[in-house]
């Protein structure tokens, strides 16, 4: 039987276009594999950009081994209407990067702890991140948001970042919404 997530989804970077997520899932654990005692931090985040009569959202997977490096991809999702309400859109860009943590099941995540785990002692760690753009700053819009959606991203088990701490959302996936 087909993993549901091998089909259902697409992603690229600049090396590689229509990688399933089962593919992703191997890129990020065979870059783990390659330096086992690092320091990891598996980030997930989305943005979205309103154009002329569409929406484009952009969630970005970021594999970061801190000072040694990253891998990383997008999946495009295109809303074929101006999202311009702000808390739909905030909250959809949520949905989005909700639906690609879930498919880090816990049997996967496993395989990610696995890793690291033999070498904990020499300082290896493993942490995700949910990065959502929304900030808590007095002049940001979206500051009235943060409660809901960092409750979201914990409910999910995911450490909960906002700006300016959100890179994944409000840089890397942000660059490919123009």
């Amino acid at each position: 039987m087909k993993n549901y997530s091998a089909t259902h989804y697409s992603f690229q970077n600049l090396q590689e276009n229509r990688m399933s997520f089962d593919q992703v899932f191997e890129h990020i654990m065979t870059f783990m594999q390659s330096q086992p005692c690092g320091n990891y931090r598996l980030m997930v985040g989305t943005d979205s950009q309103v154009h002329h009569s569409q929406t484009t959202f952009i969630t970005g997977i970021v594999i970061l081994n801190e000072g040694n490096g990253v891998w990383a991809c997008i999946r495009k999702v295109v809303v074929p209407r101006k999202m311009l309400h702000l808390h739909e859109r905030i909250s959809y860009e949520l949905s989005l990067s909700e639906e690609i943590v879930s498919l880090f099941t816990e049997e996967r995540k496993n395989k990610l702890v696995d890793i690291v785990l033999p070498y904990l002692y020499q300082g290896a760690t493993f942490t995700m991140e949910g990065h959502i753009d929304i900030g808590a700053g007095e002049k940001n819009k979206t500051r009235k948001f943060v409660k809901e959606m960092v409750a979201r991203m914990e409910a999910m088990g995911v450490e909960p970042k906002i700006k300016p701490d959100a890179f994944v959302a409000s840089s890397y996936a942000n660059r490919y919404t123009k």
